[in-house]
């Protein structure tokens, strides 16, 4: 279909050249010379683009933009000037200009500004599509080599990268791509953490940078350099951080950023106790075991952070004034900033944000968020929707004009389910869909990741014939009774507590105030 541009101009006879040079590309193009015609062609005709001479007689090019605005609010309008006044810029882009150009323009400025109004999604689209294309093969000989630890968090990096390109394309082929190199990306980073977890907590090989000594090996050494406010955004996926990177870096400068692992089962009780304690969940429950509680025991299980960070921070040797927030409601939040100034004579804050976790877990629940969140997509822009407006965006703020350092981290991500997987177990077994913890449990081994003994990996032993099983990539557990009922009301909701990229490779971020 022909692309219409009309273009108010009073020496528009001048613009003879321009004109020619649109038309010759496909366009048609309406020529008038004073702002008046300019809105009333506007309001009898369909035009994809308008371009309007700000100093024109009679109606200036910005009255003629307030009205345009008001019969067509969406039709792109670019202001054409001599000036460089900021006032007009203003009143310009508070009428929500499209583009703004400093006269004498030339064609190609003309062109180049319908293209980036008119084109912009198509061709961004095309260039994701063709980029991902030439790199594809490159990702495929990736997955198919022995990777070691780092190079599986260049390798999440580059598909997160490619999910955020490609999320936003016109068209969506090379989604479909990119949908099943990532899902045969978790089926081989199942099996490389199947052959060297266990191996890395007990000091066969290198570890990684993981989630229990992240403190200790990051934040600690930071606090010699100045305060620090430590943000522990639970269930915290890389992919999210990505999104909402651009709002913190109207406040921040992103200093350093980093993907590191988190632990198994990649679960709030587990991840996040060891994130405070410094420990592994086995050895928080030998030392503090007043602060730990198992499974199947009754209470909750992250009632203790502040008193294991404290005892970390003795081992440290850190003697600090610090404070320990965690929000898990709206007006928690608004607590936490109306009382901030109260904040700043310590060395340490640090801050718990549950509500990405509330998100993931009242997507299972309530119908509309599931709608809401259809897809890693959806999910993604939730969440971002969600910070825009909540207290935590004012607390990042005060930070901010604090002129204090910032880090961000969470304790696991979240990965999408889609593939039942049968299990049975005792009635005491634990209710996690991607981890299960008990005695006599009955599955298929090569479905799972098992661990027959748990102090293999660190993890509490509630009796000694209990074991650990993990979920990989994309499924999820389900009780052979009430199978197909639990099949449909889990399948593609977002849970953790077992294996794939989204859950275990956790962002880890310093940012310095601007």
């Amino acid at each position: 279909m022909q692309i219409r541009i009309l273009w108010a101009d009073d020496e528009i006879e001048l613009l003879k050249p321009h004109i020619l040079f649109l038309e010759s590309k496909g366009y048609e193009v309406t020529p008038v010379n004073n702002g008046s015609t300019a809105v009333d062609k506007s309001a009898e005709q369909e035009f994809d683009i308008i371009f309007l001479d700000e100093n024109m007689p009679g109606i200036s090019g910005l009255d003629a933009l307030a009205k345009i605005k008001q019969s067509k609010p969406h039709v792109p309008v670019v202001m054409i000037t001599k000036s460089e006044e900021e006032y007009i810029m203003e009143e310009a882009i508070g009428n929500n200009i499209a583009d703004y150009l400093i006269k004498p323009v030339n064609p190609n400025q003309i062109l180049l500004s319908i293209k980036k109004n008119l084109d912009q999604s198509k061709l961004v689209s095309q260039k994701s599509n063709s980029g991902y294309q030439q790199e594809f093969g490159q990702l495929g000989m990736l997955l198919n080599s022995r990777l070691d630890k780092d190079e599986w968090l260049d390798v999440y990096k580059k598909l997160v990268y490619w999910e955020l390109r490609l999320g936003g394309a016109e068209e969506q082929g090379m989604q479909e791509v990119l949908n099943m190199q990532k899902k045969e990306a978790n089926t081989q980073f199942s099996k490389f953490i199947e052959s060297n977890y266990l191996d890395w907590l007990n000091q066969v090989e290198e570890s990684p940078q993981m989630v229990h000594t992240l403190f200790k090996d990051k934040i600690n050494p930071l606090l010699d350099k100045s305060d620090v406010f430590v943000l522990v955004i639970d269930n915290l996926r890389y992919d999210q951080w990505c999104m909402l990177s651009p709002i913190f870096s109207k406040y921040f400068t992103i200093k350093n950023e980093e993907v590191i692992y988190s632990i198994l089962p990649t679960a709030t009780q587990y991840a996040r106790n060891a994130f405070f304690a410094g420990l592994m969940p086995s050895e928080i429950q030998k030392k503090f075991p007043e602060y730990w509680k198992n499974d199947e025991d009754e209470g909750g299980k992250n009632l203790f952070e502040s008193q294991l960070l404290e005892a970390q921070l003795a081992r440290l040797g850190r003697s600090v004034k610090w404070s320990y927030n965690k929000i898990t409601t709206h007006a928690a939040g608004k607590k936490v900033a109306d009382t901030f100034n109260q904040l700043l004579d310590n060395k340490l804050n640090v801050i718990v944000y549950n509500f990405v976790d509330m998100l993931s877990h009242a997507r299972t629940e309530m119908e509309v968020i599931r709608e809401l969140a259809d897809d890693e997509s959806a999910y993604r822009s939730l969440t971002v929707s969600w910070f825009e407006h909540s207290p935590l965006q004012d607390i990042v703020k005060k930070i901010a004009d604090s002129g204090k350092k910032l880090i961000i981290t969470t304790d696991h991500g979240t990965v999408r389910v889609s593939n039942p997987v049968k299990i049975q177990g005792e009635k005491s077994t634990n209710t996690n869909l991607r981890y299960k913890n008990g005695r006599n449990l009955s599955y298929k081994e090569k479905e799972v990741f098992q661990v027959k003994n748990p102090q293999d990996a660190f993890l509490p032993k509630s009796n000694i014939s209990s074991e650990f099983v993990f979920a990989k990539d994309d499924d999820f557990f389900v009780y052979p009774n009430n199978y197909n009922h639990f099949v449909q009301y889990y399948g593609n909701t977002f849970q953790h507590g077992g294996i794939s990229l989204e859950e275990l490779l956790i962002p880890y971020v310093e940012l310095d105030p601007k």
